[in-house]
């Protein structure tokens, strides 16, 4: 199951204790790129859900997972899947294509297109409430941390203190710099996944969604008991139509 295991047990155990995690079951494969995006405005897309509507933009500097989430969006991938994942002051997960059709109750977080991506790690990108990132098979069988195709998850973390940030440094051999502590202090988000899981976007608008999907009621794994579904497209050259349309107005104007 593609979850946050190795990062997540040593953040529970800095901060909350042990959580038992379960056993892998897929293996990452060999990416197959998707093709290059030629339009040069900032990808956007229009994730819609049972619980409101998100606009996320997906970041120039990750051009292999924005340009992979792009092509499965255009192919309509993600309509109809769950959010099959979701934990409070943590994140929410979908993607699974195994979601769409299935019965209440069944452990999902298995499924993929069959293909993995590069990490894609830029030390400016951090997990920030709001940011959306890939979800992955754990460093055991996927040492160079390479993201699923299709699952994501969206942060919506919580606030952490200095002291807390000082201990995950310590137990990560990491360096959290002031400008992401003061986010992680007044903003909130998850810092113990940094440079660990692959942040490709952030929701530009919305984010109330995040926090009404995170508080859903759940079962054991995490699953929501009612289901929440996902319809996402892109949103085409937001700054190109703006411009045709003062230029038809002006035109309509004129005459």
């Amino acid at each position: 199951m593609i979850k946050f295991y190795l990062s997540l047990v040593i953040f529970i155990s800095i901060v909350y204790g042990s959580e038992a995690q379960k056993k892998k079951k897929l293996n990452p494969v060999p990416v197959t790129p998707a093709q290059p995006i030629a339009n040069k405005a900032p990808v956007r897309i229009r994730l819609i859900t049972d619980s409101g509507v998100m606009i996320i933009r997906l970041y120039d500097s990750t051009p292999l997972h924005r340009d992979n989430f792009a092509k499965l969006v255009r192919q309509h991938y993600f309509d109809s899947l769950m959010f099959h994942r979701v934990i409070r002051d943590f994140m929410i997960q979908g993607g699974d294509p195994d979601s769409k059709n299935a019965p209440p109750g069944v452990e999902l977080g298995n499924g993929g297109p069959g293909y993995t991506i590069p990490a894609e790690f830029d030390t400016s990108l951090f997990h920030k409430k709001g940011v959306i990132a890939a979800a992955r098979e754990g460093d055991a069988v996927n040492p160079l941390k390479a993201s699923s195709g299709s699952q994501f998850y969206i942060v919506q973390g919580r606030k952490y203190s200095d002291a807390e940030m000082n201990a995950i440094e310590n137990a990560k051999n990491i360096r959290i710099s002031e400008n992401h502590r003061l986010v992680y202090r007044t903003v909130g988000g998850t810092p113990f996944l940094d440079m660990n899981y692959t942040v490709f976007g952030e929701v530009e608008s919305g984010i109330e969604v995040v926090d009404k999907i995170a508080a859903a009621a759940k079962d054991l794994n995490n699953r929501p008991l009612q289901d929440i579904r996902m319809k996402i497209e892109i949103i085409e050259n937001p700054v190109k139509t703006g411009q045709e349309s003062k230029a038809k107005k002006q035109k309509h104007v004129r005459q």
